[in-house]
């Protein structure tokens, strides 16, 4: 007798829906998108030319589709989230289908790995795609040294572009000053981002949510001021040009005798060193996740779950809050430092405008949507944003918008993010019997 695998489906039934509650939601949104935008939208002004006067004129028609946009798109939010909120799928996919499915999972991540490491056998003579893999690549490495941080640790750091600041910094001033090489700089460079970040976890050992984010959004406008004001040093808003690019081990990519092409036979070509250049911020990528993972599984990860999870609880566990938290903001800020040092050479000239603060909310997004603690939904989540960026580039005006809205509607559908992963790294593998002696009240 053929049986039905599929699990069932529970559906509680949905409540009446209070219509006087949608109605004032959608009226309480209006009303803030009017004191927004009122002024930004429905009045304009531009100086009269060469008198002292401004000139201005107003543009309420934008202003009230704007409103009534809002309006309409609150009432829409709220009956999604009334006709789903009751929907609890038992198992939505059939148990015959749940072992290739898992499968599928399991070769996703060699498959993208595969397909990464192909990328310039297959686009050899498109500049613009392998820039962009670079690009991408280097958000990556970003989007998993901030994870440790924020996904793994639940410390919510918004001043990571800081690092990305030092580590920059750090191998320019060392390459440029003491003619070192890059393969020196770089591990130095990532020490000395791990120093700040050890200074910044000093201050911020008694905050916790809110008032950690202003502490550490405070740092990385410090290090921002810092770098603009200390002109002696850092060469203030015009930076620091002439970077050295990186070799291959001593052999530099030129058309020269003793450059790469010229030893290794082989005819000359400017891709050579993008291509290079993309193998390298591949392994430092590489290098990030596996470090990631294997702290994860050791004492120190186990101790920051445990501390993203419930720090009273971690504490009265007898674990110190103070280097767990120390711990990762240096590996993190290692990471970080890292990709500053990459995006250093390759750029050969950096500025302070390069680390503003839009870069760690663009970084922070990138961990939020693809999932907290998970390192293949950070992964997706920066191709994704930066692939989406490069896609509404000839609609300058409103790929913000697309943005904000694409991030609410994760948030609303996909809390967690594309793949969200808050499992723990221990489990028992097989089922103990405990005494009943152990459990009787007042013994267990």
């Amino acid at each position: 007798m053929a049986t039905d695998t599929a699990a069932p489906i529970s559906v509680r039934p949905t409540p009446a829906l209070n219509v006087g509650f949608v109605f004032k939601r959608a009226c309480i949104s209006a009303l803030i998108a009017f004191g927004m935008f009122a002024l930004m939208i429905g009045v304009r002004t531009e100086a009269g030319g060469t008198s002292a006067q401004l000139v201005y004129w107003t543009r309420f028609e934008e202003l009230a589709a704007i409103v009534a946009a809002v309006f309409v798109g609150s009432i829409v939010v709220e009956l999604l989230r009334h006709r789903f909120r009751h929907f609890e799928p038992a198992n939505l996919v059939p148990r015959a289908l749940e072992g290739p499915l898992a499968t599928i999972r399991r070769l996703i991540a060699p498959a993208l790995l595969g397909f990464t490491v192909l990328i310039p056998v297959i686009f050899y003579d498109q500049r613009y795609v392998l820039d962009l893999s670079i690009l991408v690549l280097t958000y990556v490495m970003l989007g998993w040294g901030l994870n440790v941080v924020v996904g793994l640790a639940g410390l919510l750091d918004l001043g990571y572009v800081a690092f990305y600041a030092v580590g920059a910094y750090s191998y320019a001033l060392l390459a440029t000053t003491f003619d070192l090489s890059f393969w020196i700089c770089l591990p130095l460079a990532g020490i000395l981002a791990a120093f700040w970040g050890v200074l910044l976890g000093f201050p911020v050992l008694r905050l916790r949510g809110d008032y950690l984010a202003i502490v550490t959004l405070a740092f990385g406008e410090i290090i921002r001021l810092i770098l603009i004001n200390w002109q002696t040093v850092t060469g203030g808003p015009n930076g620091i040009t002439g970077i050295p690019r990186p070799t291959f081990f001593g052999i530099p990519f030129t058309a020269a005798d003793d450059g790469f092409a010229a030893v290794f036979g082989i005819e000359f070509s400017a891709t050579h060193r993008i291509i290079f250049l993309f193998y390298l911020i591949l392994a430092l990528a590489l290098l990030t996740n596996w470090v990631t993972i294997r702290l994860r599984r050791l004492p120190i990860g186990r101790a920051w779950e445990a501390l993203r999870e419930d720090e009273i609880a971690c504490r009265s566990l007898g674990i110190n809050t103070t280097t767990t938290k120390l711990t990762a903001f240096a590996v993190g800020a290692m990471f970080g430092g890292f990709a500053g040092a990459f995006f250093a050479t390759r750029q050969g000239f950096i500025s302070p405008e390069s680390f503003s603060f839009l870069e760690s909310a663009f970084i922070l997004a990138i961990v939020v949507l693809g999932g907290m603690g998970s390192q293949l939904g950070v992964a997706l989540a920066a191709v994704a944003m930066i692939g989406g960026f490069e896609l509404f580039r000839g609609l300058e005006q409103y790929r913000m918008l697309v943005f904000g809205m694409a991030m609410v509607l994760m948030m609303v559908w996909r809390p967690r993010g594309l793949v969200g992963h808050r499992d723990p790294t221990v489990f028992l593998q097989h089922k103990t019997a405990i005494s009943s002696s152990l459990v009787k009240e007042g013994h267990g």
